[in-house]
């Protein structure tokens, strides 16, 4: 959305198309590439309306404070050549404007409440066609809006009308997008997720999209916050907490239990000696599955099998450990004093 400045107006149109009273929704710009119907002044349409264009004119019309008149022959349009009155032959409600882009009638759509004596001229088939007057852009035929609309026999624009639409049209200004756009805008674009180049109508559908997004996450939210847990999907986080503190306390006892076993096991085959229990005892705790490799793979010693305790002091004649004690040294990796206190027990 850039900075603007003032330039060439755009063309205002007006068309016709058949009233259908009683219908909950009219047509009040038909979809895609259309003409004016037979009678129209020479250069008028094609004009388009796209989804995207629809899009525009309906955000711009969201907060529309007062409702889209409708009147009898464009009179609103001529009261200041004529002097005469414009009175209402309905209203549509700015917030009704739907596009519907499938059936055989696409187009964009709106809620009317006809006044009673339209209403019963509609009826009694004195009035057929209903005639929106929109701005357009006069160098794609892009339709840029909905000014009002106008209940009418004639299905064509002539002389009179056309000096009017150019007379209100001139009364509001237009303006076009200049691209030296500040960095400013250039971040709330990128944050809505549009190019530089967009346009104030794109920029104004993005966010009023991005508003209502915005309050259907906020619907769900607040309908979360309102909801009572179920019980049956969900635990308190206390009680999960203290389940936690049972499992690793009982998986600590039972590590321990299996720990104590295999040393007892390793050592009475000779695969751990008795300076060993403390080492292993740290290891079972901390890494069960650690000393199960170790004790599964550990050789077993056969000089030591029976010599963990009760055994005499190997030193007693007055010798040291002999040859065989210190190749037992070597696999488990003890000093010769290790060793001697393995085999008489500590």
């Amino acid at each position: 959305m850039a900075t603007q400045t003032r330039t060439a107006l755009p063309s205002l149109a007006a068309c016709a198309l058949r009233v259908k009273a009683g219908e909950p929704l009219s047509r009040l710009i038909p979809a895609g590439e259309f003409d004016a119907p037979r009678g129209a002044l020479t250069g008028s349409g094609p004009w388009r309306l796209t989804p995207q264009g629809a899009a525009r004119i309906i955000a711009a019309n969201a907060s529309r404070g007062t409702d889209i008149a409708i009147d009898y022959e464009h009179q609103l349009l001529l009261t200041e050549q004529n002097g005469q009155p414009a009175p209402a032959a309905g209203w549509i409600d700015p917030r009704s404007l739907v596009f519907q882009e499938g059936g055989d009638e696409p187009g964009l759509y709106g809620a009317i409440r006809w006044t009673a004596k339209a209403g019963a001229m509609i009826a009694s088939d004195e009035y057929r066609y209903l005639s929106p007057v929109f701005p357009y852009d006069p160098a794609t035929g892009e339709v840029l809006g909905l000014a009002h609309v106008a209940l009418t026999n004639i299905p064509a624009i002539d002389e009179p009308v056309m000096a009017a639409l150019s007379a209100r049209l001139s009364a509001f200004p237009h303006h076009q997008e200049n691209p030296d756009v500040n960095e400013t805008l250039k971040k709330l674009l990128a944050a809505l997720g549009l190019p530089d180049t967009t346009s104030e109508a794109d920029a104004i559908a993005g966010v009023a999209a991005l508003k209502v997004r915005a309050d259907e996450a906020n619907t769900q939210i607040a309908a979360l916050k309102s909801a009572a847990p179920d019980p049956a999907k969900y635990v308190p986080v206390a009680t999960m907490q203290a389940l936690q503190t049972e499992v690793a306390a009982l998986s600590a006892r039972v590590n321990g239990d299996e720990a104590a076993r295999l040393i007892e096991d390793a050592i009475a085959q000779g695969k751990l000696v008795e300076a060993q229990r403390e080492w292993a005892s740290a290891l079972g705790k901390s890494d069960i599955a650690a000393l199960r490799s170790y004790v599964s793979t550990a050789p077993a010693i056969a000089a030591l099998k029976g010599m963990q305790s009760g055994g005499g002091n190997p030193s007693a004649g007055g010798g040291g450990p002999s040859d065989a004690d210190l190749a037992v040294c070597k696999v488990l990796g003890l000093t010769a004093e290790e060793f001697n206190k393995a085999k008489i027990g500590g």
